[in-house]
This record gives structure tokens, C-alpha cells and sequence, in this order.
């Protein structure tokens, strides 16, 4: 006997799987994602955090978040912000090349 919910999961990845086989370009794909991190990993008071990338707006600034919602921004030519009440951290106020050079930029590698 098939129990309903895995009968209902068969169906769901039998449509999925032909989806897997699209591609999109390597001109799409490397703009604008290949300029920020993926995630940012930020200290606070001995507190580790990894920030992720959520966002993306059109004028070149990033959104990152954790998982409790905490989070911040940054853009090519800007430094790290938080959204909110900036209490500090090691992220704060560095560029992006600087997160980078401080490990703390986690790149997608492809």
C-alpha cells in the first residue's frame, strides 16, 4: 500500500525532474550574484553569525539576513550597515573587498 503523501511526493518530483535540465546563460547567471558573497560571516561579543544574501535591489545594494532575523546591507562602493539598531561587529563599516580579505565573505564558487 502507497500511503497518499508519498504518492502525492512521486508526482510532485516527476514534474519537477524535466525543470532540472534548463540551463540559464553564463551572461545571466554572472551578473550581477558573482559581485557579492553568498553569506557574510560577522562576530559580535563572541557571538559567530553567517549572514545571507537575500536580496538584491536595483541600485547595487544587498540585503543580508540571519536566521534570527537580524541583518544588514552593503553595495560595491559602500561598507556594511545594519538594518536597525547598529550594536556593532566585525562586519560593520567594512567594504566588501575588506570582508574578503578578513575571510569573512563567503563566495558561491561555480
Amino acid at each position: 500500500m502507497i500511503y497518499p503523501s508519498i504518492r502525492v511526493l512521486s508526482v510532485a518530483i516527476a514534474h519537477i525532474l524535466p525543470l532540472v535540465g534548463i540551463s540559464v546563460s553564463d551572461a545571466r547567471a554572472a551578473e550581477p550574484f558573482d559581485q557579492f558573497p553568498i553569506a557574510v560571516s560577522c562576530e559580535y561579543k563572541g557571538l559567530y553569525q553567517v549572514f545571507y544574501l537575500t536580496r538584491l535591489e536595483e541600485d547595487g545594494v544587498a540585503t543580508y539576513v540571519n536566521p534570527s532575523k537580524v541583518g544588514g546591507t552593503i553595495s560595491l562602493g559602500g561598507t556594511a550597515k545594519a538594518l536597525g539598531e547598529p550594536i556593532g561587529g566585525s562586519c560593520l563599516g567594512k567594504t566588501l573587498e575588506q570582508l574578503r580579505t578578513a575571510g569573512q565573505a563567503l563566495d558561491l564558487k561555480r
